[in-house]
């Protein structure tokens, strides 16, 4: 690694350390070699984590979307708590609560709190499109939705067009028969931003998280369903109608659910490693 390369602390750190385990020689030595100030290298911060700070910092944030780091300074000062502007921007970063530009419309922006690992049934749900052809070559699409706790497919929706109005209607359908989870996950697709679902958020409350534009792997759970449901469906089938695709479609995600092993679940079925854990927070 070259001296040009290692343009913070943190990183000639890294390589001091990196150094000294590949090679083997001393703390002292691999400092001459790379050229870094021992006394950097042996820096241990003091600095405090901050937790009620960054705490009052997402709270603003949360009810306030498109304020910046400056006017949360303002409402947090207006709240007693006062910080040095710099200190408050370099939390900021590190909570990640940038706004996002908006583009020329209006459209959903979803919430922009870190995304939490889920701990049990509901709290996550993941949405995303997935496109295939009947014989013909006409195409039609199919709208996904997993819990990411459980694995289980709740949704797989079949048509020909799925606009934000009729994933809302899916999405009510669902709440109907499961309650409301917490937070939804989906990328930035022009339907799953739009005014149908910026206004469904707000009368259900569901808070609607958007993965970076570009990161698939931001929203791995249904990606990696999707895999699944093109390798041992979509591709395994010739669909020459759309009641054909339904049916098929329909047939395979009740398989998935109460039969196919999950190896992400000790090689139980997502209906089996749901009722599990049922009953173990019964027993609790």
């Amino acid at each position: 690694m070259s001296a040009q390369k290692m343009v913070t602390p943190d990183a000639r750190r890294k390589a001091v350390a990196h150094a000294c385990a590949a090679h083997g020689v001393s703390q002292r030595r691999a400092c001459q070699a790379l050229g870094v100030d021992r006394t950097s290298v042996r820096y241990r911060s003091v600095r405090p984590d901050d937790a009620p700070l960054r705490e009052a910092m997402r709270a603003v944030a949360g009810e306030r979307r498109r304020f910046g780091y400056r006017r949360i300074h303002i409402m947090l000062r207006r709240q007693g708590i006062v910080m040095n502007q710099k200190k408050l921007r370099r939390l900021y970063r590190e909570e990640k609560l940038q706004v996002r530009r908006r583009g020329g419309r209006k459209r959903a922006l979803g919430t922009r709190r870190p995304i939490l690992v889920p701990d049990r049934v509901n709290v996550r749900w993941s949405l995303d499109f997935v496109s295939d052809a009947f014989t013909d070559g006409r195409r039609f699409r199919v709208l996904a939705v997993v819990d990411d706790f459980s694995r289980e497919c709740l949704a797989l929706v079949a048509d020909t067009s799925l606009s934000g109005l009729r994933v809302t209607r899916e999405l009510d359908a669902l709440l109907a028969i499961r309650g409301r989870p917490a937070t939804i996950v989906s990328d930035n697709g022009t339907e799953l931003t739009s005014m149908a679902i910026l206004k469904w958020c707000q009368q259900t409350g569901v808070e609607w998280h958007y993965i970076a534009p570009g990161k698939p792997m931001q929203n791995g759970f249904v990606e990696s369903f999707n895999g699944r449901f093109r390798d041992e469906c979509l591709n395994e089938t010739l669909f020459s109608s759309l009641a054909q695709a339904r049916a098929a479609i329909a047939a395979w995600k009740e398989d998935y659910n109460m039969n196919r092993p999950h190896s992400a679940l000790g090689h139980r079925s997502p209906a089996e490693f749901a009722a599990t854990i049922a009953l173990e927070i019964q027993a609790a």
